[in-house]
């Protein structure tokens, strides 16, 4: 190997001149870039919006927006973000993650009447990407159910019937419908060991009621084991079939030709197969149809109201995705007992929830909405603890009846037929509910064994 003779500069000038020479030799390579280059990012993201306007009632329904997202070199999980939110409005996201899509749903909460300019925006952790979006909070809908209300109520008409092997002490959340000449109630029972249960009773005039001996569903054996409680029974018109509608605690139903033979009712099947990922509590089942669709919804015990429907078609199957369609920050606003109802000759849906007062006395409020898949507006003057529905403050007692219970609690309106429409007539409103003595109440052990009884509330206004 020949060596190399370094020959040294004799001036500052010159030594500086080699050396930048040698530094700037050591740089070249002879065909290809330092290793050491980092490639240049072309991850990115953009966004579209179903619409750029969202228009939600005051205090009422949530209103959805779906996003559609398009990736350039991006694999990783997207999440979505809503910045410029009025006060008081609340935002719930169903995510993309790994996905292309995913759904912001915008709560108007109590934030006050107005248009607000809201930034969507979408980032996977190194690309970002944003669409602009208006919240627009109205009125809503006006209801043509007249407010407010008041009521009267009868004492209890149904008590708990106990024998030597049904030690049930409450009587509660029950269905009501007249076929076959005569009153169908189904409804819950709890009992002393704290368990849960079902009965069906029968009479030809409520004054009857107290009398009828029940039939307690576990005594047919398609429900002689598991839970099985808040029913709801219809009569599904295109099918010309019975159903029967509970928590177990998931959703299921029954079937029969014969909703007055409890012994007929068919072995429980699921309306999903799971529960759905986007729900992580459900309770209170309700199932109302239209012309075209069927809708089932449920409360979350945690101030959401959730949505899922089918094609009437497809009934029972098919039921989407559950939605929130409404949502309270404080969960006892909009707590359990959620049914919908065809106003009839009205063109609307009244919504009636449960929820909790000040002391945590049962009331109920009220929605207003012109279809099953529209946005529910609250009701003015039926819609708080002062102003509700039905509850403590508009209720008084027939004459010669005591003032049995302060809860107005766990229900169904008297409906004008029995079909899968849930029709009830807005002239002439009436509320089986459930109640309880407020001394026996204080002194339960727990919720179960509050010893409830059933009543009928009147509108007297």
């Amino acid at each position: 190997m020949k060596s190399l003779t370094l020959l040294l500069p004799h001036s500052k000038t010159a030594l500086a001149a080699a050396l930048f020479l040698v530094v700037g030799l050591a740089g070249c390579g002879s065909g290809g870039g330092s290793g050491n280059t980092t490639p240049p990012v072309t991850d990115s993201l953009s966004i579209s919006l179903s619409s750029s306007s969202v228009t939600v009632p005051a205090g009422g329904s949530i209103g959805q927006v779906t996003t559609t997202l398009a990736r350039t070199d991006s694999t990783g999980s997207i999440t979505l973000t809503v910045a410029g939110l009025p006060q008081g409005a609340m935002v719930n996201y169903s995510q993309p993650g790994t996905g292309n899509s995913g759904v912001i749903a915008l709560n108007p909460g109590t934030a006050a009447q107005g248009t607000y300019a809201l930034t969507a925006s979408a980032t996977d952790g190194v690309a970002t990407t944003s669409a602009n979006l208006s919240m627009v909070i109205n009125a809503g809908l006006t209801s043509l159910l007249t407010t407010p209300i008041a009521w009267s109520s009868t004492g209890p008409l149904v008590s708990p019937i106990p024998d030597a092997t049904h030690d049930i002490v409450s009587v509660k959340d029950p269905t009501a419908f007249y076929y076959n000449n005569q009153w169908n109630v189904y409804s819950t029972n709890a009992y002393a060991d704290g368990s849960w249960g079902m009965q069906y009773i029968s009479f030809t005039d409520w004054s009857q009621a107290a009398a009828a001996q029940p039939y307690f569903m576990d005594e047919n054996s398609n429900f002689s084991g598991g839970y099985h409680d808040a029913p709801e029974v219809f009569y599904f018109t295109p099918t010309s079939t019975w159903y029967f509608i509970f928590q177990s605690p998931q959703p299921q139903y029954s079937t029969t030709s014969d909703p007055t033979n409890p012994a007929s009712w068919s072995a429980p099947q699921n309306f999903f197969t799971a529960q759905p990922a986007s729900v992580s509590n459900w309770i209170d089942f309700w199932v109302i149809c239209d012309s075209s669709n069927c809708f089932l919804f449920f409360a979350g015990d945690n101030g959401i109201i959730y949505e899922s429907q089918t094609a009437k078609s497809s009934f029972p199957q098919g039921f989407s995705e559950p939605q929130p369609i409404l949502q309270d920050a404080n969960e006892y606003n909009l707590f359990e007992s959620d049914k919908v109802y065809a106003l009839q000759g009205l063109n609307q849906y009244l919504l009636t929830v449960e929820a909790l007062g000040p002391t945590g006395t049962r009331y109920f409020r009220a929605f207003i909405a012109d279809s099953l898949d529209g946005q529910f507006t609250p009701i003015p003057d039926a819609d708080d603890w002062a102003n509700p529905y039905a509850g403590e403050n508009n209720v008084t007692f027939l004459s010669g009846v005591s003032d049995w219970t302060n809860d107005i609690s766990h229900g169904e309106m008297i409906r004008v037929g029995y079909d899968e429409t849930l029709t009830i007539d807005p002239s002439n409103l009436q509320f089986l509910y459930q109640g309880a003595n407020p001394a026996a109440e204080a002194s339960a052990s727990n919720y179960s064994q509050i010893p409830y009884q059933l009543g009928i509330l009147t509108r007297t206004n």
